[in-house]
């Protein structure tokens, strides 16, 4: 389950806007509204399907169908990529519909895990490694076949939910805890899981300051893969599978560590590193390129998310009561996944346009004329330069240097004092041969440094604040001294 939980999601998340970008027609407020649906489905969904897994349905049963209609979601998504003219957001439609269905199960994976085992606290790390294995199995798929750049990760996406959504119907049998209670509006819409958990001070900072942590942790999935891109650095699907890797370390490493440190001080650790990570990118990245920071920036993401994370899955689990935990996970997914990714996706994408120059937006714009000419020859539509002229003008609308402008008028030029055909412009300007270097270029001309600095303060001062606010001793206590149900 866990492991086909997360091939899912890896298999376009950090990837998706390489092949969006330059074949899509999105730009960077468009890959900052792909980032934000899932946080907005991630607000909207988990407390009532909680509430249906808790109350009213086999929790297997739910994920099953969820999966299911997830992976037709995805299917429609990539019928939308393949359009003359793809519209980005119809595209983001889907992608939200998708996103509904898929971010529930990151709760509900977590419940069903939990409640078939003994000691959650030693056990769900070693189960939950396979998710991480999972996403590595992504990248690798991804880096084998070299589709990190092209719409076969979509289709391995959207497989990856058909089969699982099968496979839920096979999971052990996991019965709502709840079944046959009286149920009130409130409890519907989760606030028994407000009541009992936001009852406790020590959960209401962890959970404002894990709200706060996610919103640069939208940076890394927005730009990571692009901060690795830019560098020309081969094969980039694997080289981000490589924090997945370091994952599988400290995953099996958290039962250990968790009787060491406590909650607060692993919570700690994972939020000082992703401030690190992101110093790592601000310095690394610009050139003259610091290869080691970029790559050791990515392999440390398995202590930023397991230290993080799985210590907050496992802190939500010990406070809940158990007939709300189900509720519970949903909470912590809305917060962190939902409120704080979706301020986080909005914010990243903002400063990414702010720091994307005129000439990276001119390379866009040719990659993606490129893209636009070969899906219009795929689909013979007899109106391809009629299509492309416009297409052009639009493209040529936004720019204001005029050397900029130039390059792609001349395309333009061509096709009006020539009369050549928009496809024999491109194979005579080289845009088509030259596409991925055109893109890398682009790339290059961003201002990495400035992008990757703000979150990196913002991560110190959340840690800081956590540090000052969050003391509960409870926290650690053992299985025996959980809350009374």
């Amino acid at each position: 389950m866990m492991f086909l939980q997360f091939l899912l999601w890896g298999a376009w998340y950090v990837t998706g806007p390489s092949y969006l970008i330059a074949n899509a027609q999105f730009t960077g407020g468009d890959i900052g509204w792909m980032y934000s649906v899932g946080p907005i489905a991630g607000i909207i969904a988990p407390f009532f399907v909680g509430m249906i897994a808790d109350r009213f349905f086999a929790t297997e049963r739910v994920l099953a169908i969820l999966h299911i209609l997830g992976a037709v979601c995805m299917f429609t998504a990539t019928k939308f990529m393949l359009a003359p003219e793809p519209q980005p957001w119809l595209i983001n439609l889907m992608f939200f519909l998708h996103m509904m269905c898929y971010y529930p199960t990151l709760a509900l994976t977590n419940t069903l895990a939990m409640h078939n085992m003994t000691n959650p606290e030693k056990e769900f790390p070693i189960v939950r490694v396979f998710g991480t294995i999972g996403w590595i199995a992504a990248g690798s798929l991804l880096a084998l076949f070299a589709w990190g750049q092209t719409i076969e990760m979509f289709y391995v996406a959207a497989a990856t939910g058909g089969v699982l959504g099968i496979f839920s119907f096979f999971l052990p049998h996991t019965p709502p805890p709840a079944k046959g209670k009286d149920t009130s509006l409130a409890e519907i819409l989760g606030f028994d899981a407000f009541k009992h958990l936001l009852g406790r001070p020590a959960y209401v900072v962890f959970l404002f300051c894990s709200t706060l942590i996610c919103i640069p942790l939208a940076f890394y999935y927005q730009l990571a893969a692009r901060t690795v891109q830019q560098a020309n650095i081969a094969n980039v699907p694997f080289v981000m599978s490589f924090g997945q890797v370091s994952e599988i370390f400290f995953m099996l490493a958290i039962p250990l560590l968790f009787s060491r440190l406590g909650v607060k001080w692993m919570l700690v650790v994972g939020m000082f590193t992703w401030a690190a990570r992101y110093f790592m990118f601000a310095f690394g990245a610009p050139e003259p390129h610091v290869y080691w920071m970029i790559y050791l920036g990515v392999i440390v993401h398995g202590i930023c998310y397991d230290f993080f994370f799985v210590t907050g899955q496992i802190y939500t689990d010990k406070v809940a009561p158990k007939h709300v935990r189900g509720q519970a996970q949903g909470l912590l997914v809305l917060f962190t996944l939902g409120i704080g990714m979706m301020i986080g996706a909005q914010v990243a994408g903002r400063v990414e346009g702010a720091n994307t120059p005129e000439k990276s937006v001119a390379g866009f714009a040719k990659v993606n004329l490129v893209g636009f000419v070969d899906r219009l020859v795929a689909t013979e539509d007899p109106e391809i330069d009629s299509k492309c002229l416009i297409f052009m003008e639009k493209a040529i609308e936004g720019l204001t240097d005029e050397d900029l402008k130039a390059d792609l008028t001349q395309a333009v030029k061509l096709h009006e004092a020539d009369e050549k055909p928009f496809t024999e412009i491109i194979e005579t300007l080289k845009w088509k041969a030259d596409k991925d270097s055109i893109n890398i270029s682009a790339l290059k001309a961003m201002n990495w440094k400035q992008i990757w600095i703000l979150p990196a303060y913002f991560a110190v001062g959340v840690m800081v604040l956590f540090i000052l606010a969050f003391h509960d001793k409870s926290a650690d206590a053992s299985d025996d001294e959980k809350p009374e149900e």
